[in-house]
């Protein structure tokens, strides 16, 4: 059986953009590059930025990290405040590989919605966060099951307040960088994804530009058709719990995220979607 979403998937996928002719970039490289007046992202196509968000299972993220390390790859790890994410000893480990780590934010819902709380809690984390990795990005965590969207802290407020340049959602222009992410366990996953979706997905499902597979992505990208397909410009995201070759674990990933799909189409249902 050729099993998906495992770390001998996961390298495969790594190694044939790097033989297409892709690069790696941290996204607050990106942001920099983008930001800046005399920048040309241009310069540095075809790039892949390469996103983790490190929901659960806060080990799976170390085999990824020193893999890509390995590869000569550099990444960007985001690391929610929950202890199945937040634990000291691996993000300290991949930040001393040179990957960027970041906050996976879910202030409004640990707030229950009161902004000047979620605020006072997005503060003290970024600091705790900045005592490991000079962090400059942050990525919003979907929390499919929560009724307040993390991003809403930003409707009244800045995050550049806080010295951060970046966030996915708001600064990434999605008319130019094509958008693939494992979310729901599948690289279209976005169609039962409640939050971590951008509208282009629509467009491109349409043209056929649109991926269920690894091997799906390996292939086209081996013969050629994958940049017809996405272009000179990615952001990939992954989340590390899914990525492993451990029976029992991946195992469990598979059936665990098979009942939130069927969780998440149902709120989605709820919500006229």
């Amino acid at each position: 059986m050729n099993k998906d979403f495992t770390l001998s998937k996961y390298r495969s996928l790594l190694v044939a953009f790097q033989q297409a002719g892709y690069r790696f970039i941290p996204f607050g490289d990106y942001c920099r590059i983008a930001q800046d007046p005399t920048g040309d992202l241009h310069a540095i196509e075809p790039f892949v930025m390469l996103r983790h968000d490190v929901d659960l299972r806060g080990a799976n993220s170390l085999h990824t990290a020193k893999m890509e390390h390995e590869l000569g790859i550099r990444a960007t790890y985001y690391f929610r405040v929950i202890p199945q994410s937040n634990q000291p000893v691996i993000i300290r480990a991949i930040a001393l590989l040179g990957h960027e780590i970041g906050y996976h934010y879910e202030d409004m819902s640990i707030a229950d919605g009161n902004v000047d709380k979620a605020l006072e809690h997005f503060g003290k984390w970024l600091t705790y966060f900045r005592g490991f990795y000079p962090v400059a990005t942050i990525c919003m965590h979907g929390a499919p099951t929560s009724r307040y969207d993390g991003r809403d802290l930003w409707k009244t407020k800045s995050y550049r307040d806080f010295g951060i340049i970046g966030e996915p959602y708001f600064d990434v222009d999605f008319d130019r960088v094509f958008y693939l992410t494992d979310t729901g366990r599948e690289w279209d996953g976005f169609r039962v994804s409640v939050r971590d979706k951008v509208k282009q997905q629509e467009e491109w499902t349409r043209q056929g530009r649109t991926f269920h597979t690894t091997d799906h992505i390996i292939s086209c990208l081996k013969d050629g058709t994958y940049r017809n397909k996405i272009g000179n410009a990615v952001m990939v995201t992954t989340h590390p719990q899914r990525w492993t070759d451990q029976p029992l674990q991946w195992t469990q990933e598979y059936v665990a995220q098979s009942a939130k799909n069927i969780v998440k189409r149902l709120l989605l249902w709820a919500k006229g979607y």
